[in-house]
């Protein structure tokens, strides 16, 4: 399974704000890209793909989406807004994810209690070191895309990664903070639009298959 993690700290979390321009719903045609991108490819749907989505606009944020790979899902290249729309209108105040469609879930969650329930190594991060410093772990199976970070092309994937990617106005401080932990990875030496950073990841894991 392939797994992706965007984060927006614009994108709206009412579905009544997402309408006919969805730049003024904080740049939610960014994110109708990024998940063109993480599911389509020529005529036809990719199967093995898992993508949360984390919300931090107004008004009811956070909002953590899970888009899974399922025959069922009501999406088209044409609609993404609209699904994105129907599942911000069913969306909890609470965490526990609610599947409002087959594939696309909803519910109240903050990015770093999403990250940290999916990385395996952040546990093995926290145990000091008998200097009383924190040991750095590489068990971690989350990645951060930062252009400053390793080689993807150096690493062996082992096919369990969850890739963190931001939008087009990054990681606020806080979450800056939180994300020293996580492992850094690039995917070359130019900056990228985030769509195209999850076509070069998908073409990097297809090549390895």
């Amino acid at each position: 399974m392939r797994e992706f993690i965007y984060y927006s700290k614009s994108a709206v979390t009412s579905g009544n704000l997402i309408k006919d321009d969805l730049k003024k719903a904080g740049r939610m045609d960014i994110v109708c890209n990024v998940i063109i991108s993480a599911f389509f490819i020529s005529n036809e749907m990719r199967d093995d793909v898992k993508f949360h989505l984390i919300f931090d606009g107004p008004p009811n944020a956070p909002r953590h989406l899970v888009l899974e790979s399922n025959e069922e899902m009501p999406i088209s290249k044409k609609n993404v807004a609209g699904l994105i729309k129907r599942m911000l209108y069913k969306s909890p105040d609470s965490e526990g994810l609610l599947e409002v469609f087959p594939g696309a879930s909803i519910e109240r969650k903050s990015f770093e209690k999403v990250v940290k329930e999916l990385d395996a190594g952040w546990v093995a991060r926290d145990i000091p070191s008998k200097e009383g410093t924190k040991v750095p772990s590489s068990s971690g199976n989350v990645l951060l895309l930062d252009g400053k970070g390793v080689d993807v092309r150096s690493l062996k994937l082992k096919g369990d990664e969850v890739f963190i990617i931001g939008d087009h106005e990054g990681f606020p401080s806080d979450k800056k903070k939180f994300l020293k932990k996580i492992d850094k990875v690039s995917v070359g030496p130019k900056v990228l639009f985030a769509s195209q950073v999850i076509t070069v990841l998908h073409n990097e894991i297809d090549r390895k298959e």
